[in-house]
């Protein structure tokens, strides 16, 4: 990217950034001493921080340490030539470290000197790996769709037979087993219903998403009372257009899937940021809300991760394997993504969804 026209040399900071604002690459500005005078919102996100935070700080405060990185920037001020660093990593306490490469260039807007462009090296990647999920999941969610109706169909012809055979047994011992039959048809039904009920219509509202988050953190408190939850929320946020009740059912299904994870007793963490320049389904939006749901569980096993959105995949002995298939196209109906970081002692589900603006 070229540095911004220099041509006035009177020309502040504050007056040459606005065309920085629109931009999806994360830009920082920085002074002559590696001082932070500007971070557009696409950095903000990158970094997980704000403006407020970083501003007037050390370049260090955000990067960490990167002696190789400080020298070649002091290299590029002295001889006004541009600088490209690539596939630095950008180690982070408690959040995922950050591989990227970054374009320093020369610039005259007091105090700024240099101007910072960071790409993320895994960006082209991870649309190309969502694009390719997508399809897979799609295709997995319409065989299973279809198979359901297959296996639905005749359980009601079971679940009658096993009624009118219980009618002509006389041994008690003899109609435990018919209900056992029952039972589990009944059970199968369920099943059934959950995995057709996915595809249902959306019912879209004016949705405050901390409600939904309440709604939640009621739900769980009441199901595994030695769980704890804790709430990091950005209340600055503005509403969404969703469809509540499936909003509800997706946080509540990760929310439930970390404390059966943690055997009951562990903390669940529900976070809201809001996310800017992200894109979404193919489309760009100026503003997305991240949801996450995080817990220190023993983390999900590194053989299934690829698949746990999967239908019928659980990493839990006697799980469905329904309930983050679920989520998932409840998120996706909405045009969003939900994505999963998870280690042992962490567990992290990324919720993403537009938030169209007036």
């Amino acid at each position: 990217m070229s540095p911004p026209s220099l041509s006035s040399p009177e020309k502040t900071l504050s007056s040459s950034t606005a065309g920085l604002e629109l931009l999806s690459s994360a830009v920082v500005m920085v002074s002559a001493d590696r001082s932070v005078c500007y971070v557009n919102p696409s950095a903000e996100h990158l970094f997980s921080t704000s403006s407020r935070q970083c501003l007037g700080h050390h370049l260090s405060a955000l990067l960490g340490d990167l002696p190789g990185l400080w020298a070649a920037l002091d290299n590029a001020l002295a001889n006004n030539w541009s600088h490209t660093g690539q596939n630095l990593t950008i180690k982070r306490p408690k959040l995922p470290a950050l591989h990227l490469d970054c374009t320093a260039s020369p610039v005259d807007l007091p105090p700024a000197r240099l101007l910072l462009e960071f790409r993320p090296l895994d960006a082209q990647l991870k649309v190309a790996r969502e694009e390719r999920l997508a399809e897979q999941q799609q295709a997995n969610r319409e065989l299973v769709r279809n198979l359901a109706h297959e296996i639905k169909n005749p359980l009601g012809g079971i679940r009658g037979s096993a009624q009118l055979l219980e009618r002509e047994l006389d041994d008690p011992q003899w109609r435990e087993y018919t209900q056992v039959i029952i039972a589990e048809v009944d059970r199968l039904q369920d099943l059934m219903n959950r995995l057709l009920n996915s595809h249902r219509m959306m019912h879209p509202s004016i949705v405050n998403v901390h409600d939904v988050l309440e709604r939640v953190l009621r739900l769980i408190q009441a199901e595994f009372p030695d769980v704890t939850v804790r709430r990091d929320y950005d209340v600055s946020l503005p509403h969404l257009t969703a469809d509540r009740e499936q909003l509800i059912q997706a946080v509540l299904n990760i929310s439930r899937n970390a404390a059966q994870a943690m055997q009951g007793q562990g903390i669940v963490v529900l976070r809201t940021r809001a996310a800017r320049q992200v894109t979404l389904a193919k489309r760009r939006h100026k503003l997305a809300l991240e949801l996450q749901v995080i817990d220190n569980g023993p983390g999900i096993p590194a053989d299934i991760r690829d698949t746990i959105f999967y239908p019928l995949v659980s990493g839990r002995e006697g799980g469905t394997g329904l309930g983050l298939s679920i989520a998932q196209s409840f998120v996706e109906q909405h045009q969003g993504t939900i994505d999963l970081d998870s280690e042992p002692g962490r567990t992290c589900f990324t919720i993403l969804l537009p938030i169209t603006q007036s």
